[in-house]
């Protein structure tokens, strides 16, 4: 399956340096930074620096590196802002939108890290 990938797209600019970010952590693979509308005292986009769209094309064509490097950069983030669980306390939920039934509103493969408080569940019955 072909993935067409849109180089105006918000994350594309914030990669490029058009668009200025708050960098939580960068690596020669992935940017990690606060989101501009959180919607939990901590959440974070993490996005590899490649041209993916979404999980799946990420999934399928990233390289090795970039793949490992993605996920360290996920785990220090989530150390790095303290959501990491500790016994019965903390925690955190990883989510990622894909295409239009996932409501996915940026052509960009990215990853929202998001805790800081008790967020509920995630999908109601129904």
């Amino acid at each position: 399956m072909p993935y067409a990938y849109d180089d105006d797209n918000i994350f594309a600019k914030i990669l490029r340096g058009e668009i200025p970010n708050t960098t939580v952590v960068e690596t020669e693979h992935t940017l990690a930074f606060e989101d501009i509308r959180p919607q939990a005292p901590v959440h974070v986009l993490v996005i590899p620096k490649g041209r993916y769209v979404n999980f799946d094309h990420f999934a399928s064509e990233a390289s090795d590196a970039e793949l490992a490097d993605f996920n360290r950069v996920v785990g220090e983030v989530i150390r790095k802002t303290g959501v990491a669980p500790e016994g019965a306390e903390k925690g955190y939920r990883l989510l990622s939108n894909a295409g239009v039934d996932g409501v996915q509103e940026v052509p960009h493969f990215h990853l929202h890290v998001v805790g800081g408080r008790n967020l509920g569940r995630m999908l109601q019955p129904g």
